[in-house]
């Protein structure tokens, strides 16, 4: 039976990854880095910033990697704000699950000051009860543990759950837990999604095949 829907952050609520990806393509452009579509997609999308910063700037020292990271991530809430708008059909979904006494969660790989400032944007700081940031855990997605984290403070199985996903790693995530998971095509082709895992992918929550999984 289910119990709960479980949303990851950027690219699943909001489509911010083209937002994310000029920043990224302006702050390590001086370390001599192209970052087009494909080069985000894969070494960028879905993961960490501590993560992201360890592979691709070696050569800062550890006590620089979080001021780097953090005037990123300023960086992005000054150009989201008039630009964040939900994935379409994200609020009637999200009503929906509220009708049907749903428990609804974030699971996300954004920093603390990201995840309080999308959610505020859009509207939905009271949404979601809990908000799981992987960050502030000790392994982040592509680890499971973001989600088993949000199943166990749910008191959940993982069959009374779905997940919605846009990211690859994000997806890995979701399926180590058992979760099934629902692929939202934002950032990655459905092709990607499918290759690790996810159960069904879609363009956003109107499509009429969520509702095989009682959804809507």
């Amino acid at each position: 039976m289910l119990k709960a829907l479980l949303f990851d952050l950027d690219g699943t609520l909001a489509d911010t990854d083209p937002i994310h990806r000029v920043i990224w393509r302006e702050v390590l452009q001086p370390y001599g880095y192209e970052v087009d579509e494909a080069f985000y997609q894969q070494h960028i999308s879905g993961r960490l910033n501590e993560n992201i910063v360890k592979d691709l700037l070696p050569q800062l020292y550890p006590d620089q990697e979080p001021q780097f990271s953090a005037d990123k991530e300023a960086r992005f809430r000054e150009m989201a704000g008039h630009q964040l708008r939900p994935v379409t059909g994200l609020m009637p979904l999200l009503t929906w699950g509220q009708q049907q006494q749903l428990a609804m969660a974030v699971v996300t790989n954004a920093p603390r000051a990201n995840a309080e400032f999308m959610l505020q944007t859009l509207a939905l700081t009271d949404t979601f009860n809990p908000v799981i940031l992987a960050g502030e855990l000790p392994l982040g997605k592509p680890d499971p543990l973001p989600y088993r984290e949000a199943l166990r403070q749910l008191n959940l199985h993982p069959e009374e759950a779905v997940v919605f996903e846009d990211s690859t790693s994000g997806i890995c995530s979701a399926v180590g837990a058992g979760i099934t998971t629902i692929g939202i095509a934002t950032t990655h082709a459905p092709d990607k999604l499918y290759a690790v895992g996810a159960t069904l992918v879609v363009p956003d929550f109107t499509d009429e095949r969520l509702r095989q999984f009682g959804l809507l």
